[in-house]
């Protein structure tokens, strides 16, 4: 019967420890790189339906703020509504009006 050296394994039993160590790192790494996708899947979920949810509250408000306006005034009975912008055309042209006061009048007289 051969005697077995006991202390340093053999190459064969050194590769074979390598084998289960590398293996073992694998099968970590593999479990610790599923987890990150799975967070990052879940994290990118999270911040979808967190846009979502502001993008519909902003689109409540707005209907809210359009419904809460009041309607546009109708031009006043009997006001010839083009003889009105005419003279503001020519107070314009002249430069008594600026342009942002022709707009508003524009905007008041067309309601």
């Amino acid at each position: 019967m051969p005697l077995r050296r006991m202390g340093r394994p053999g190459l064969i039993g050194m590769a074979a420890r390598t084998a289960v160590v590398a293996g073992t790192a694998t099968a970590v790494s593999g479990n610790v790189a599923r987890r990150q996708d799975a967070r990052a899947q879940q994290k990118s979920a999270e911040e979808q339906a967190q846009q979502q949810q502001q993008w519909e509250a902003q689109q409540y408000q707005a209907q809210q703020a359009a419904a809460a306006a009041p309607p546009p005034a109708a031009p006043a009975a009997g006001v010839d509504v083009v003889a009105e912008l005419q003279k503001l055309a020519a107070l314009k042209q002249q430069g008594i009006l600026d342009d942002a006061e022709f707009a508003a009048a524009k905007a008041k007289l067309l309601g």
